[in-house]
């Protein structure tokens, strides 16, 4: 479900795993949060190695750019 626009997430930026939740929520550092959140996927503006979810990034959430978005979930709970 990627490959339109490089999509925005929760999650904070950390350069690797180590720490990371393992429970499928959201790896945020609480309320002094860093100044940088991911960035998955790839977009129409992006070679097609960059398509996909495991390509990911970290920019400020001030960064816009034409080939950003973001997708809304809904929890079935």
């Amino acid at each position: 479900m990627n490959g339109n626009v490089l999509e925005w997430c929760e999650d904070d930026w950390h350069n690797n795993y180590k720490g990371a939740p393992n429970n499928g929520s959201a790896w945020i550092d609480g309320p002094g949060r860093g100044s940088r959140r991911v960035l998955r996927g790839g977009g129409y503006f992006n070679d097609a190695r960059l398509c996909r979810v495991a390509c990911r990034g970290g920019d400020a959430p001030s960064y816009r750019y034409r080939g950003l978005g973001f997708r809304l979930a809904l929890s079935l709970q």
